[in-house]
């Protein structure tokens, strides 16, 4: 009996403190990114260090230091994005140097994300639109 009533103490505490940090009326509005370079079409090729880009407008959050923004990478023109092509950046971040890698793709699409647990949820900006090549290795003939 006292487990139980040791456990619901401590859930009802984690639920005050998350609702302590969590302002929807601020959470709601607020995130989205456009992206610059690579531009639309631009093609890539394997090794070749690119600035990726991108503006963004930040939703008010109080603690926005400890926030982050990371780029994640599609090769399917969006379906997925499974690779993290950027170190976590400051939330206020507006670039990064980018070493293609040898994933020949004409469908490739990055998805600039914004995070600030607990406070604000992990966002996403997909960016279709900026849709650029992964050229292919050169042959070594």
């Amino acid at each position: 009996m006292k487990t139980r009533i040791f456990i619901a103490v401590v859930f009802t505490l984690a639920l005050l403190l998350s609702v302590q940090f969590v302002n929807t009326s601020e959470a709601a509005p607020g995130y989205s990114a456009r992206q610059i370079t690579p531009t639309a079409g631009q093609v890539l090729h394997p090794g070749q260090v690119v600035r990726v880009t991108w503006k963004s407008t930040l939703p008010t959050v109080q603690y926005i230091d400890s926030c982050e923004m990371e780029v994640r990478m599609s090769l399917d023109g969006g379906n997925t994005f499974p690779w993290r092509i950027s170190p976590y950046l400051n939330a206020k971040a507006t670039s990064f140097d980018w070493t293609v890698p040898n994933q020949p793709t004409n469908a490739a699409v990055l998805d600039i994300r914004f995070g600030c647990d607990p406070v604000y949820p992990e966002s996403f900006s997909p960016q279709p639109a900026s849709m650029f090549v992964i050229a292919g290795a050169p042959d070594d003939n």
